[in-house]
């Protein structure tokens, strides 16, 4: 499988699940499939026989759909497009019929279901009966590939609607109302699930590319934690997100040399940084989700479309909050600070005109070397995106360490920051003392740091400053000026077709 560039390998439509699942090479192209599940729309290339109804396929990808949620919400990112539901985000106005919310729903929910069938079918017995005995230990690997992608899928679920339809491979196939899990109990199951796909899953650094090993279970193990106090209101757990960040630290990962090479048609390789990724080829696995849509999307106006290496949709920009962070825009200082120059305003009159607010050029679909990505057309991306990368866990350990977190130290959270910090500006004029590393200046960090990267929303929310009057940025809350909105938008809404469909499943409060 590789997993990085042969995503399109997919078993037929009309195979039968013994078709399929006869050699160790068919359980692998399904699981193919559950990953590529997170970076395509469908089965016949960037549109056609999508995967998700009720959405245009276009935008049903689950990283497109996500960081929607995650960054249009937030002082981070605002859109020019009036299509169905996109303003709402923003304007932080958004309802239970808003397509794209329903699009991610779903999408989490279609992942899930395709791990719970591989689960079933890779059980011991159904290998055993198929004669694959030979091939056990990589099934049995493989089934813990499709768990720790349930894991994840779940935890998406947990972070933006809280309380979803709850299915595993021990509910049967066909036709049926599924539960409604709490988030308590979806957190303490995501918990349970991770902390037994540690023994499980390779080393740290010894999977394929793009496939999960232990470092992506501590990695989600870290972020679970951290936010489990603030945010999803299951106790704070600062030490065990600090422990499972320090464990994904010492497992032999590195800052890749140059910020600016993160995020880059050849981010795959030679990169010491990411923990696990989504994806994209510009040739084999095209859609217009992903990447792709982070680098069309912010490009526009009168800017030079060479610096992103694809042609532009004229969307996505970023308030004044974001730059303003940066000691300049023009990333000189801060290598970090990737805004494009030109006639973009730093100030948005209107939110439907692409020039007002800077556009961000942190996604590129170039090399190091600065030749062009493989789509001789200019239109799909190369990037791979990165779920987890070892700068989140320097930020995690600091945060859990500040927070009251007891397993790890002040001196060495300062020096994981300091080292970050040494990254962006390429020498110490950066660095902080002791006194500076407090949580203002950690949510500030984290922006500088990981923006657009699908962050943000959780992040305010976890820096009680996503819903409050007391943080504002430009048309927050639908104002120009920004306005708080009510508390209970810290949470998105159930789809209403759910709950048309599903009498087991009750609204989140406020909706």
């Amino acid at each position: 499988m590789g997993c990085h560039k042969d995503l399109d390998k997919f078993p037929p439509n009309s195979f039968t699940s013994e078709d399929v699942y006869k050699s160790e090479a068919g359980y692998l192209s399904v699981l193919a499939k559950v990953y590529g599940s997170m970076s395509l729309t469908g089965n016949v290339g960037p549109a056609g026989a999508g995967d998700v109804a009720g959405i245009d396929e276009g935008t049903s990808d689950f990283l497109r759909l996500f960081w929607k949620a995650q960054e249009l919400s937030t002082d981070e990112a605002v859109v020019a497009w009036n299509d169905p539901g996109i303003q709402d985000f923003h304007n932080m106005n958004w309802s239970a019929s808003n397509p794209m919310l329903k699009g991610l729903y779903y999408r989490c929910l279609y992942t899930i279901t395709l791990c719970n069938e591989f689960i079933r079918q890779s059980a011991a017995d159904k290998v055993s009966a198929r004669g694959l005995s030979v091939s056990a230990g990589k099934i049995a690997q493989m089934q813990a590939e499709a768990k720790f992608v349930r894991a994840f899928q779940y935890w998406v679920l947990l972070d933006l609607y809280g309380n979803p339809a709850f299915v595993t491979e021990a509910d049967g196939i066909g036709a049926f109302r599924p539960a409604q899990i709490t988030r308590a109990n979806l957190f303490k199951y995501v918990e349970e699930q991770l902390l037994a796909l540690e023994a499980q899953l390779p080393a740290a650094r010894t999977s394929e590319y793009g496939r999960a090993d232990k470092a992506a279970v501590w990695a989600l193990l870290s972020r679970l934690y951290l936010n489990s106090e603030k945010v999803y209101g299951t106790g704070a757990k600062y030490n065990e997100a600090v422990t499972n960040a320090k464990k994904v630290i010492d497992a032999g990962y590195s800052l890749l040399s140059d910020y600016r090479w993160l995020l880059l048609a050849d981010n795959n390789l030679s990169n010491p940084e990411f923990i696990w990724t989504l994806n994209y080829d510009g040739i084999k696995t095209r859609n217009f989700g992903g990447t792709t849509f982070l680098v069309n999307a912010s490009v526009g106006g009168d800017m030079d479309r060479n610096v992103s290496g694809l042609g532009g949709w004229g969307g996505t920009r970023t308030t004044r909050n974001l730059p303003l962070l940066f000691p300049d825009f023009t990333g000189v200082i801060d290598k970090r600070a990737q805004f494009a120059q030109g006639t973009q305003n730093i100030e948005i009159a209107n939110i439907s005109e692409f020039k007002d607010g800077l556009a961000v050029v942190k996604y590129r679909n170039r090399t190091r070397g600065g030749a062009l990505g493989s789509d001789p057309d200019r239109t799909f991306s190369d990037i791979d995106f990165p779920v987890f990368r070892l700068a989140e866990m320097y930020l995690t350990y600091a945060e859990g360490v500040l927070r009251g977190g007891t397993t790890g130290t002040a001196s060495q959270a300062l020096t994981y920051i300091n080292q970050l910090r040494q990254r962006a500006y390429g020498n110490s004029n950066g660095n902080i003392l002791q006194a500076d590393l407090t949580l203002n200046f950690l949510r500030d960090e984290r922006a500088r740091e990981l923006y657009w990267e699908g962050f943000r929303r959780t992040d305010l929310i976890r820096f009680d400053s996503f819903v409050e009057g007391s943080y504002l940025w430009p048309w927050k809350g639908g104002i120009s000026s920004g306005t708080g909105v009510a508390a209970f938008r810290e949470l998105y809404p159930i789809p209403d077709s759910e709950l048309a469909s599903n009498p087991n499943i009750k609204q989140n409060n406020g909706y």
